[in-house]
């Protein structure tokens, strides 16, 4: 069986319907969270992604922007974004991202893994610090997790006491792209399929995984979407014209 893994829409609808394109036909969806905020599409990416399977974790965006949080830890820019996403979301899709579930989540149906927005402890710490990740896969209950938050498309396998990463050597961001990992049994894994709507690699193309059971594997991707589209919409809603610009950095 195969499960499609995105994270960090953030109401970027060309990012979505990319990746959903391009994907291989799939048995499940795991969504890391943060499916609004910056984007100009809130509505639209709500209403797609939960036709998208049931397995479903929060993000600190959309405890932001659905009011389960203020936004005093967000920076002015992500503030202004989350209170115009507070307001364009219906009733019923404000309700629905206010009831996603908390981290960690499993599935029974795919054995052996678990699903988080920022870490297993703390739905909105940032594991970009090898010696953070590699603590927190000695002590790991399960083989392999999917997180998001960062943006970051990376996996990292501690196998034997050693910690090691694996990453899409970066290609044109016209074309997309994959690689192909198999997990040892042995080992331990923390992946992040990297973001659909906001990369923060220097890669814009949008990023997400795919896992398989059947072969324990897992695939890393990369598609190019209509990012100037995305960007259009953007500037027409009014929101920061920064939010657009750096969609073509991948920042």
């Amino acid at each position: 069986m195969r499960l499609l893994i995105i994270s960090d829409v953030h109401g970027n609808l060309e990012a979505l319907e990319a990746v959903l394109a391009a994907a291989p036909d799939c048995d499940g969806v795991a969504n890391l969270g943060d499916n609004v905020g910056y984007g100009a599409c809130p509505n639209e990416v709500v209403e797609r992604v939960r036709t998208l399977g049931d397995i479903f974790v929060r993000g600190n965006h959309d405890r932001a922007c659905s009011g389960l949080s203020n936004l005093s830890d967000f920076n002015p820019t992500a503030a202004l974004a989350a209170r115009w996403t507070q307001l364009a979301l219906t009733d019923e899709n404000r309700r629905w991202v206010a009831e996603l579930p908390r981290g960690p989540v499993t599935d029974a149906t795919w054995t052996g893994i678990q699903f988080v927005h920022g870490s297993p402890f703390d739905e909105d710490e940032y594991l970009l610090s090898e010696p953070i990740v590699e603590r927190l896969l000695e002590t790991s209950p399960v083989p392999v997790t999917f997180f998001g938050h960062t943006h970051v498309q990376i996996g990292w396998e501690l196998r034997h006491g050693e910690i090691s990463d694996f990453r899409l050597d970066r290609g044109h961001r016209d074309e997309p792209q994959q690689m192909k990992v198999t997990l040892d049994p042995e080992a331990r894994y923390f992946i992040n399929p990297g973001s659909v709507g906001q990369p923060r690699d220097g890669d814009p193309r949008a990023g997400f995984a795919t896992y398989d059971s059947a072969e324990r594997s897992m695939t890393l991707y990369r598609v190019p979407y209509q990012l100037e589209q995305a960007q259009q919409r953007i500037i027409h809603a009014g929101l920061p014209v920064r939010l657009a610009s750096r969609l073509a950095e991948g920042r």
